[in-house]
């Protein structure tokens, strides 16, 4: 596999488009710093961190529904950065998903976080997916 987190978004916009409950992926630093901030945004229910019987680690989500419609949070996933082309972004230009109604997720050298994280901190880095 060329490229983990666009895996792990695919897992994700796939079980959402399956109406699952819960998704299960293999887990690695930046995938649990993607899945902490889905969470804090709103746009899952619950995760847990996790090892397998051989010691991998995975990441079980909960996925969030609307009660009455059944329609998901999450509508739609979009890796942007990706091993073959690399997209950075500074301050000045960083993008607003969805006129500011979705969130773009960095990687800064503060580490991972939204696009209004990154602007509060006034640092740029590699728009990794934006979610809506």
């Amino acid at each position: 596999m060329t490229d983990p987190i666009a895996d792990f978004l695919t897992r994700i916009r796939n079980a959402v488009k399956a109406n699952h409950k819960v998704v299960e992926a293999p887990g690695s630093k930046i995938k649990r710093e993607i899945t902490k901030i889905l969470y804090e945004q709103g746009y899952i229910l619950a995760y847990k961190f996790d090892v397998d019987e051989k010691g991998h680690p995975s990441i079980k989500i909960a996925l969030k529904f609307d009660a009455a419609t059944k329609v998901s949070a999450i509508k739609n996933l979009k890796r942007v950065s990706r091993p073959g082309l690399r997209r950075y972004s500074s301050v000045d230009e960083m993008p607003r998903v969805q006129n500011g109604l979705g969130i773009a997720i960095l990687s800064t050298s503060k580490g991972i976080m939204t696009d209004a994280a990154a602007r509060r901190e006034n640092v740029g880095g590699e728009v990794l997916c934006y979610i809506w």
